[in-house]
């Protein structure tokens, strides 16, 4: 997929972009000129794959004629965002905002500068690819919001978490975000080999509490073409976020993605129940052994008593060992409903964990990358749509 495209002939800028671009989701086509082409589809017929989300122009290139490209751009492919590539004027700037230009890049940039600058023109486009689509479609519905959860911790509820979301973003790229509820001791962080400069401290308070765009630019990227929000750096800061706040944060993340996966705190306190109240999709964890299952059956109780059950349910056995003592009969039995994926013990699990690199990035094989796999398709698209999924499937515990 070209997500990128640059047209140039300054081959150390181009040199610097796509080192920018290296290991991001997606591919940059470069375009090595000093002249512009009559019309965005002159570019665009180069390109294979997806369309593209972000265009640089320059530098190298006269302003007059980028001007005229981007205005094309914004009237016929208002989705792709245009970035100018030119030394900050403020006689550039008042132009450029009327043809369309979305952002103003400085040629001396360093990669890291640029690159930030692509991720947050990329996540622009994004949004407004998916209310383009949803103004043809008819009104919004709101993302999908999965709540991954468990009664008791340590049974590898952030593994979980962080699997949806790049098994999801293959499908969807950048149209997953993963946040971090489990605001004192959230893992997702180092689960996904990540070190955000902001958190969902941030993200709650502030400008970006009412304005989403300013929300998107506290987003992480990945490589694997999701965003994530991640738990705060002091845990002391959990006092400071209310279930109000967790619930405008999801309204707000919703609007912009179509997946929205929330890795909770064990327990069913505030932010917990709080998600509840806007998630289609609860993902229960348990390991297998008596307190997680007994956890899992009383949580389960207590939400049906409280009318907070999501949509739609899914049961994780997690762990899973025939020589533990339980099985997956017994573990039904106490539950009082169906176990519907069972990821086996397994050795690739923390060594994945350990290295920040989740099954489903790294491609490893084993029953437990299979058993996410088939967790990950029930939250997919397609999955409503087959006629055998109110089946129950008879696993087995090996």
């Amino acid at each position: 997929m070209s997500r990128f495209v640059l047209i140039t002939s300054d081959t150390d800028f181009e040199r610097r972009v796509r080192l920018a671009t290296a290991g991001v989701h997606g591919t940059l086509h470069a375009i090595q000129a000093d002249y512009l082409p009559p019309g965005p589809d002159d570019i665009l017929r180069l390109l294979t794959g997806d369309p593209a989300e972000v265009l640089l122009l320059g530098p190298g290139l006269p302003p007059n004629d980028a001007f005229r490209l981007a205005s094309l751009f914004d009237l016929q492919y208002p989705e792709i965002s245009v970035v100018l590539v030119a030394s900050a004027d403020a006689q550039l700037a008042l132009p450029a905002m009327r043809a369309g230009i979305r952002d103003l890049l400085d040629p001396q940039a360093d990669v890291d500068t640029i690159r930030i600058l692509l991720e947050r023109a990329s996540l622009a486009s994004a949004g407004r690819r998916r209310g383009l689509g949803n103004s043809v479609e008819g009104q919004r519905q709101g993302g999908r919001v999965i709540a991954v959860m468990s009664p008791k911790g340590g049974v590898g509820k952030t593994t979980v978490a962080t699997n949806i979301a790049v098994g999801l973003a293959k499908d969807k790229p950048m149209a997953v975000v993963v946040v971090d509820l489990d605001l004192q001791f959230g893992d997702v962080a180092s689960g996904l080999m990540l070190a955000p400069e902001r958190t969902i401290s941030e993200a709650v308070t502030g400008a970006a509490a009412h304005d989403t765009m300013v929300l998107k630019s506290y987003l992480t990227v990945h490589p694997a073409g999701l965003y994530a929000l991640c738990a705060p750096h002091d845990p002391a800061d959990i006092d400071r976020i209310s279930g109000g706040d967790i619930t405008q944060l999801l309204s707000q993340l919703t609007s912009e993605f179509e997946y929205v996966v929330v890795d909770t705190a064990p327990g069913l306190g505030e932010h917990v129940l709080a998600t509840l109240e806007t998630a289609t999709d609860a993902v229960w964890v348990c390991g297998m052994d008596i307190p997680s299952i007994r956890g899992l059956r009383t949580g389960l109780r207590i939400l049906k008593e409280l009318d907070l059950l999501p949509q739609h349910r899914h049961v994780v056995l997690n762990f899973a060992d025939r020589r533990s003592g339980l099985s997956l009969q017994d573990v039904e039995a106490t539950i009082g409903c169906p176990v519907d994926v069972v990821l086996p013990r397994s050795r690739t699990v923390p060594f994945s964990t350990n290295k920040g690199i989740p099954l489903l990035q790294d491609g490893s094989r084993d029953q437990a990358t299979k058993g996410l796999r088939q967790l990950v398709d029930r939250l997919g698209p397609s999955w409503e749509a087959r006629p055998h999924k109110k089946l129950h499937r008879r696993a087995v515990v090996s």
